[in-house]
């Protein structure tokens, strides 16, 4: 069971951040669950700014995982369990960053490595990782899925 994977890995899932705007937070449909970007919260508080700036490429590393962990939590949500994931398909990354930083991809590893760590082998995804000049609150990365899921 995923739970059982995520109490060894010492992580407890956040309630499900509820959606900034007008969109859901995630739809499910014709056996893939899509999610709406997640934005970093670490330690309760959003992390804001841009790498290469006020932030360090370690701090916005620990953001992509704080992503990726809001991200289970809305799979929880819209799913009920974690156990009905079959894959994730991709993640969209977005990185805060000034122009001169390159690093996007290693940051990405944050919550790239939290997917495989969770699932395992249908963890393995494809992804784009990209430099943006702001994201929204000005959050420091902000990450979106694609996720294969059982009926």
């Amino acid at each position: 069971m995923i739970e059982e994977k995520l109490a060894e890995l010492g992580i407890t899932l956040p309630e499900a951040a509820a959606p900034v705007a007008s969109y859901l937070p995630a739809v499910e449909s014709n056996g893939m669950l899509y999610i709406s970007g997640q934005l970093p919260f670490v330690n309760g508080e959003l992390m804001t700014g841009k790498v290469g700036d006020s932030r360090t490429a370690e701090e916005a590393t620990e953001a992509a995982k704080a992503c990726g962990i809001m991200l289970l939590a809305q799979m929880k949500k819209a799913l009920g369990s974690l156990d009905r994931v079959e894959r994730i398909v991709k993640l969209g990354v977005f990185v805060a960053s000034t122009a001169d930083y390159t690093g996007q991809p290693k940051i990405a590893n944050g919550a790239s490595n939290l997917m495989q760590d969770v699932f395992g082998e249908p963890g393995r995804h494809a992804r784009s990782a990209v430099a943006v000049p702001v994201l929204p609150l000005d959050a420091t990365v902000e990450i979106d899925a694609v996720v294969q899921v059982s009926a």
